[in-house]
């Protein structure tokens, strides 16, 4: 985190923060990053308070939030947010040029295509680091809306109905929106520098006004005693997550520089230390390393929930919902008692990305182009296709183990309980032993961490594939299910 004594600050953002950084001795791309967002909070606040949808038009919020948003570019990362800028117009120009047929295909390509060149650049170029804050983070944001749009577009116009999953047709989009609209869906000050990724029609409806309303229309107020649709707040929301926001950036700062990952490939300790504990000691480093993306992830989603952006409905015990936005689920994933229960709480609107534009689109093997695309969307730095190659292999082998051992332990409450602790410990050794790589970055440090655990997760789960019985679920059975939810949607409307 702290720049050396008398290190120059390198960044191509604003300088005006230097003073604050040089005190604190804290990256000037940081100290940037972080009073960004929190400005943009302020400023969710008074969007939602002053320019609420019964104050001003929606052209007025759409231009509010697309101009603070490329500020906050410019800011943090000054001429590298051309990038940015040039990307998304590239984009639009194939919105508007390209036959529906092919519209998701060019998005695809052109936005994965920029992406890749400059997560290229950043490494062969500039030697794997680069003079300003990583512009790569918002631009894998845009790509991901921008192919989000392009593939909604091609449902809304150019497929039938009857070809959609339910989630499909329910987020088509049926006309190309305006310059203002799609700029302000992709450069938004809440959700440029941090993200999330949102889909199109959500966010239409919050410029609008109809986001909240659309979700309470789908409880019946009268039976619980209103006269009139509630006015949900998203202050408590807030303040929750500025909460676990303060904790996760309390722990970056004391506990991640004292867990170094790398510690793990270290001659002496790898000499000292007991398989055992060399295990138990991974499991410590990659806690450590969680609490900076709990508090990036958990910023942003505060950000988006003071604009007034996020709420996802009421829960079974009549409380108000803001997580259509969060990225994670905390309890989750520290209690996860399988690999795809990780996956689905960890970066949560990416994993949804990737489901919407690649699985669920995917003729064959969706589950490793999907992993393919991730790690491609990451950047191409070697730990991470050790870390999503991996990961196929075993989520491949932990699906195999569900579907084939767990339904023995499901009669009595003592074996499910034991099967649950052993699952849970599994899990969490299993996401520490793939994720390693994604913070080594390079080859060689991953092989040796690799051989220092003896290849123990990829020998486990090889071997679970050649012993068990796989009953993969395929494509059209998928499309099958997808197409009985959608017809029973549909009765219900009738």
């Amino acid at each position: 985190m702290a720049e050396p004594p008398g290190a120059p600050h390198r960044t191509t953002g604003s300088t005006l923060l230097h003073p604050l950084s040089a005190l604190l001795g804290i990256p000037l791309d940081q100290i940037n990053f972080v009073a960004c967002q929190l400005f943009a909070l302020l400023a969710a606040f008074w969007f939602r308070i002053y320019l609420s949808p019964s104050h001003a038009s929606s052209a007025v919020r759409h231009a509010f939030a697309t101009l603070f948003g490329i500020y906050f570019a410019v800011f943090c990362f000054g001429w590298y947010s051309i990038h940015l800028f040039v990307l998304v117009m590239m984009n639009y120009g194939i919105m508007n040029m390209a036959s529906i047929p092919n519209i998701h295909r060019y998005s695809f390509v052109v936005a994965m295509g920029y992406l890749t060149l400059c997560h290229i650049s950043r490494i062969y170029i500039f030697h794997y680091g680069i003079l300003t804050t990583d512009f790569s983070g918002p631009l894998m944001i845009i790509t991901q809306k921008i192919t989000t749009l392009a593939c909604q577009l091609h449902d809304g116009i150019g497929r039938q109905a009857e070809e959609l999953t339910a989630e499909q047709n329910r987020l088509a989009v049926k006309s190309r929106p305006s310059l203002l609209e799609y700029l302000s869906y992709l450069l938004n000050f809440m959700s440029i520098i941090a993200g999330p990724c949102s889909n199109y029609k959500d966010y239409i409806a919050f410029i609008e006004g109809r986001h909240v309303h659309m979700k309470l229309l789908e409880v019946n107020w009268k039976q619980k005693g209103y006269d009139r649709l509630p006015d949900p707040s998203p202050t408590g929301a807030v303040m929750y997550k500025l909460c676990i926001t303060l904790v996760s950036l309390i722990l970056f700062l004391t506990l991640t520089k004292h867990f170094p990952m790398a510690y793990i490939i270290d001659d002496e300790f790898l000499d000292k230390t007991p398989f055992l504990s060399r295990l138990g000691y991974l499991y410590v480093v990659t806690q450590a390393a969680k609490p900076k993306y709990y508090f990036a992830w958990t910023l942003a989603d505060a950000v988006n929930n003071a604009a007034g952006y996020g709420f996802s409905g009421v829960d079974e015990k009549g409380t108000f919902r803001w997580d259509l936005l969060s990225n994670l689920n905390i309890w989750n994933i520290e209690t996860a008692t399988s690999f795809k229960m990780y996956i689905e709480n960890w970066n949560i609107q990416t994993a949804a990305w990737l489901k919407r534009v690649c699985y669920d689109r995917a003729p064959w093997y969706p589950t490793a182009l999907t992993f393919i695309l991730s790690a491609l969307w990451h950047g191409i730095y070697p730990g991470y296709y050790f870390t999503f190659l991996t990961g196929i292999l075993i989520t491949l082998a932990a699906r195999a183990i569900r579907n084939n051992c767990r339904h023995y332990f499901l009669w009595s409450a003592p074996l499910k309980i034991a099967y649950d602790i052993v699952t849970w410990a599994v899990t969490q050794l299993a996401v520490c032993y793939t994720v390693a790589p994604f913070v080594m970055l390079a080859v060689e440090p991953t092989i040796k961490f690799y051989k220092s655990v003896y290849f123990h997760m990829h020998i486990l789960s090889i071997l679970v594939l050649l012993l068990l019985p796989i009953r993969p679920q395929t494509h059209s059975v998928r499309r099958a299910q997808n197409q009985a939810t959608l017809n029973s949607i549909k009765s219900k409307d009738k």
